[in-house]
Formats: structure tokens, sequence, C-alpha cells
């Protein structure tokens, strides 16, 4: 017995590590993640070199629930309330209506055309309808694209949403084919709010409770972590045991404890992103031992079918019906649909008939691997190339922030934070005493080269500096930008060809690019014509027309539009460019005119530009900024505004 524990130590330890060296090697290819863990496992296994016989689905369901739920805790904690208000409404209608018209166009197609039973095709739809949290969270975040705001907090949201309605379309299907229904449709509907209802009204008290017991217990720093976990899986499993959704329940558990302060809020938040990663990869793993590649060539063909008619068909039918009220773009309609990600949740439902006993069960669990693994391979490989075709991708000009955050006591409004000052920064384009800090914020310490530098005799910040700062929580992610380093990618193509400041008046843009402005918008700023005509929450990458051009949000603070950049028609783009060039040539060759002098009769002078109007320039950084000072100089106004 205690041979075969330590075997079993040992060959869980060296997979573990294993995936860990693997996906460092995958990420320079750029092979997703989740796919190496399911191949290892996969090697693992019965058909691979390990050859390890592996078939026991209680405790890859046991250990599943566990992992899915520490994951849904960790993406909760990630999702900040604002991400969750920008896209709560559309992500509730793709969780719940998207999952269920997924559902019935799988299963129309497997029922129409492969002649399964209606309960059946049901069970096929809904095992594979909701996408995957973990899949999603890990892919969007590990791919280093930074998407348009909107599309980003969709997509997150969603997925971390739509669990209870697939595990509710997979336990009813599989308890009507075990037995008839006697209770009414009405019952079943009745049983699903009271799912949802009471999942949200546990996680909502389980959130709040964990909050409450981290800061009033006076325990070791290292334990406020796992208390944290403790009580989220307890969350869980309550819900789960009076017949709520404890997915649901442990999601919003993790809002609440990831938007509000707490004790050991860095500590939490470092423990539980190591042990997503640790459940992501042995659910990944568990999975890929668990299926027998031999045995999926039968249903082979009928398995590529569905998954196929599931990515090119059911999920972008589904997601359109759902956005459309939503005022989405068709290109953030298509990325949507494609990032429709399934991971293990799908691989996880099916082996709810296996356990169930349903006779073919393990065809469904061979379905949706099949399902997973082609989502994974196509959808997962193409998720940065097809943002970028659909220019939905926004040009990042920070690098990733180096910041540590270090613990203070409770009761204090202020956090400490140590920022490593990047490359060309903003805050080295200025003064040390000038540099632009946000408000109730203040420098305590610099360190050159592991010297503490004298501040009253510091001229300069440069690059590998690290800064202390004490700051208002609300005011960190303006420090971020200000000691991020800048890339030098441009944003042509994203934001437009022209940029302009949000001041300026729509009717002179008109005027200067020969465009028509609708009577009811005319006197408006450019900032404020985008926002009548945009949605009701605007985000950086946000489109409006106007006339035969394109408006798009280039940069905002504050939730205020500061510039916007214009994007051509194609079909017209090197005319106006020729018309706009000729007016700035006619105008900067005309020679000057005394403020009294008036023109000969018959002599035309070329009106002045509009008040406030700089001469459109091209929308990238480089043309922009003119080195580390200039851009510094305007952004770092707009951040310490």
């Amino acid at each position: 017995m205690a041979d075969s524990l330590d075997h079993l130590i040992l060959l869980g330890s060296a997979l573990v590590l294993l995936s860990i060296f693997a996906g460092m090697i995958s990420s320079r290819v750029g092979a997703p993640l989740l796919l190496v863990f399911l191949a290892l496992g996969m090697l693992a296994g019965e058909d691979g070199p390990g050859g390890i016989a592996f078939q026991d689905f209680d405790l890859v369901y046991g250990i599943g629930s566990v992992a899915l739920a520490v994951i849904l805790f960790d993406g909760g904690m990630r999702t900040k309330r604002a991400t969750f208000k920008l896209a709560m409404w559309p992500a509730i209608t793709l969780a719940s209506a998207g999952v269920f018209l997924t559902t019935a166009i799988v299963a129309a197609i497997a029922w129409g055309l492969f002649g399964f039973g209606i309960l059946q095709s049901v069970l096929i739809g809904a095992v594979i309808s909701s996408t995957d949290a973990a899949a999603v969270f890990f892919l969007l975040n590990v791919s280093g694209m930074e998407l348009q705001k909107r599309v980003n907090a969709t997509l997150e949201v969603e997925s971390g949403l739509n669990d209870p309605m697939a595990v509710f379309l997979v336990t009813t299907c599989v308890a009507l084919m075990q037995q008839p229904l006697d209770a009414g449709w009405l019952t079943v509907g009745a049983s699903f709010a009271a799912d949802l209802l009471g999942g949200a009204a546990i996680g909502i008290a389980g959130g709040q409770a964990i909050v409450w017991l981290v800061n009033r217990l006076e325990i070791a720093s290292g334990l406020y972590a796992i208390l944290a976990v403790a009580a989220a899986l307890l969350t869980f499993a309550f819900a789960q045991s009076i017949g709520a959704s404890g997915f649901l329940a442990i999601y919003l558990a993790g809002m609440i404890v990831g938007n509000r302060r707490h004790r050991g809020r860095q500590l939490v938040s470092r423990f539980m992103d190591g042990m997503a990663w640790l459940m992501q990869i042995t659910m990944f793993l568990l999975l890929g031992l668990l299926v027998t590649p031999t045995r999926l060539l039968d249903e082979l063909g009928i398995a590529v079918a569905i998954a196929a008619a599931l990515m090119f068909l059911a999920r972008p039918l589904a997601v359109g019906v759902c956005l459309l009220p939503f005022r989405f773009s068709a290109k953030e309609i298509a990325f949507i649909s494609w990032v429709g990600l399934r991971g293990a949740v799908p691989i996880f439902l099916a082996t709810v008939p296996v356990l169930a006993g349903l006779p073919g069960a393990e065809s469904y669990f061979t379905l949706a691997f099949v399902v997973v693994l082609l989502s994974l391979l196509v959808q997962g490989w193409t998720i940065t190339p097809v943002g970028r075709a659909l220019d939905l991708e926004l040009p990042p000009r920070e690098d990733p922030v180096d910041r540590q955050d270090l613990e203070i006591a409770q009761g204090i409004d202020r956090d400490i934070a140590g920022y490593r000052v990047g490359r060309d920064a903003i805050a080295t384009g200025y003064p040390y005493r000038q540099v632009p800090l946000p408000p109730r914020t203040r420098v305590i310490g610099v360190i050159r080269q592991g010297v503490v530098i004298d501040r009253s005799a510091l001229m300069r910040l440069q690059e590998g500096d690290t800064v202390l700062a004490l700051a208002a929580p609300e005011n960190l992610y303006l420090l971020d930008r200000l000691f991020a380093g800048r890339r030098t990618r441009g944003s042509a193509g994203v934001f437009g060809e022209f940029s302009f400041d949000a001041a300026v008046n729509v009717d002179e843009i008109a005027a200067l690019y020969g465009l028509t402005v609708p009577p009811r918008y005319r006197g408006s700023t450019l900032g404020r014509y985008v926002e009548r005509r945009g949605r009701r929450h605007i985000v950086v990458g946000d489109r409006v027309a106007l006339d035969r051009v394109e408006l798009v949000v280039e940069e905002m603070a504050d939730s205020r539009i500061v510039r916007v950049g214009l994007e051509l028609d194609p079909r017209t783009a090197p005319l106006m460019r020729y018309e706009v060039l000729r007016r700035l040539v006619g105008f900067l060759r005309r020679p000057a005119i005394a403020p009294a002098a008036r023109p000969a009769p018959g002599q035309g002078v070329a009106a002045p530009p509009p008040a406030g109007l700089e001469p459109p320039r091209p929308s990238s950084r480089e043309a922009e900024g003119g080195g580390a000072g200039g851009a510094g100089s305007r952004d770092g106004q707009e951040e310490g505004s």
C-alpha cells in the first residue's frame, strides 16, 4: 500500500512538473497551454508511452468539481466591478439564452443528420453548450492580446456565468432519460429559477461572510488565503447540497472578495493564482488519462461533424441573436463567436451520464472530448490572429506593470505600492518634483541600484528605479500607467488614420473632410458626438459613423473621452487624403495677414484652421510622442487631472 502511494505521488508530481516545463516551451510556439496539459495526460494514459489504465469517472467528477470551483473563485476575484457592470446584460443573455440556443441548434443537427433520439440530441447539445471559464480566462490572458474592453469583459463574464445553465440542462436530460417526467415543464422552469436565485443569494452572502471573517480574525498571515479558499468551497458545497447552483455561488463570492478591501489581499490573490493553475493542470491531466484514443476512432466522424457545426453554425447563430440588441458590431460578434472555447467543463459534464449509468454513456464522453480537442486546436490556436484580422486588438501603450503591493494596517484607506520604473515611462519625462502624481498620492522612497536616493537631490527618475508610493486604492491604476514602460507599436489601423482632440467641434472636422453632420448633432464636440451616437458605456475602441467615415475612441481618462481617431472609408481614402493635404498645404503656404488687413476683391484666402484644431496626424504613438518628454507630458497631465 505504501509503495503504491509513493508511486502515485512520484507520478503525479512528475506529471505536474513536466506540464509546467512543456507549457514554457509551448508558449514560444503559440500552442495553447491547456492543449499541452491534455496531450500529456493522453501520453501518460493507456494508449500512450505511460501505459496507465485509468477509468475512475467518480474520482474525475469529484476532483473536477473542486477544481472548477477553485478556478471560478479565482476568476471571480479577478473580475472587477466595473468590468462586470460593463458586460453584465450581454453576458447574462449569452449565459442563459445563448446556452439554450446553442443546445437547441446542436440538438437539431444531431437529431436531423445523425439519427439520435430527441433526448439524446438535447443531452449532446447541453454537454457542449457552455464555454469553459478556465479556457477563456487562461487563453485570453496568456495570448498577450489587449482586446477592446467590452469584448474582453463579455467573454470573461459569460464564461463565469454560463455553467449553471449547462449543468441544469445536463442533469435534467439525464433525469428524463432515467425516468419520465411526472411534473410539468412549468415545474422544471421554477426549479431552474430557484437554482439560479439560490446560487446568487448564497454566493453574495458567502462572499460577504468571507470578507467579514478575514477582517475580523487575527491569525497568521499565511492562513488568510487558506481561510478564504476553504470558506469559498464551503459556500460552493452548501449551495450544491440544497439544490442551488454552487458554481454561480462561488463565482459571485469571488467577485465580492476581489472587489472589497480585506486583510492579506495580495497573499490571497497570489495563492489563488497558484491554486487555479494547479487545478487547471490537474483537471486536464486527469481528463487526458481518462480518454483512450483508440476508442475515439469509431465515433470520430460524427464527433468532428458536430464540433464543426458547433463552431461554425450553432455558436455564431446564438451569439448573433443574443448580442444584436446590445449594438455590438459585426466584427465584435464574429470574434465573440470564435472565442466560444470549450475546455474541461464539457468533458466534466460528459461524466454525468456515465455516472448515471445511461446506456451508451461513454459516447457522450467521446464526443465531448473530440469537441474540446478541436476547440483548443482550431479556436485556441487562432485567437490572436483572428483578433488582429478583425481589428479588435488594441495597441498596448504600456508594458505589463512591475508592481508589488505591501500590506498596511486595517482601517487606513491607503496602499503602499512598489514600482520598477519601465522603459520610456511617462514619469521619466518630467523633473522629479513635477511628476504628475494622482490626488492623495505621495512618493515615500526611491531606490536606485540598491541605494536609497536622497529625494531632495533627485533630478529625474530613470528606468529601473524602484519607487515606493503611498496612494489611495482607486488611484493605483493611474500610477500603473505613470511608471509602466511604453511600447512603440503604433495604433494606425486600429484607431484610424488621423487623431484629434475630443474637444474639437464635429462641424469643423466635417468641413475639413467634406462630411455631412446630422442636424441634431451639429455644434457638438467630437467626444460628445461619440457619446450621443455610441453605447451607454463608452470604452476605448468604440466606433460610430460620421457620414462615410468612422470615429474611433482612442483614449479615455476617468470615463471621459480624450482623443478620437478618424478612419477613412477604404474606397474614398486616397481622394480624401489628397483633399485634406491640399487644403493644409494651401493654408500653410498662404502669406500671413494682419488682423486689420483685408484681401483685395476677388482674391480668395484660405480659411484659418478651426479653433483648437491641429493638423490631422497619423494616430501612432511615435508620431504623437516625439520622444519620452513630449508624449510623457501630455499623458502625464491627463493622469494627474
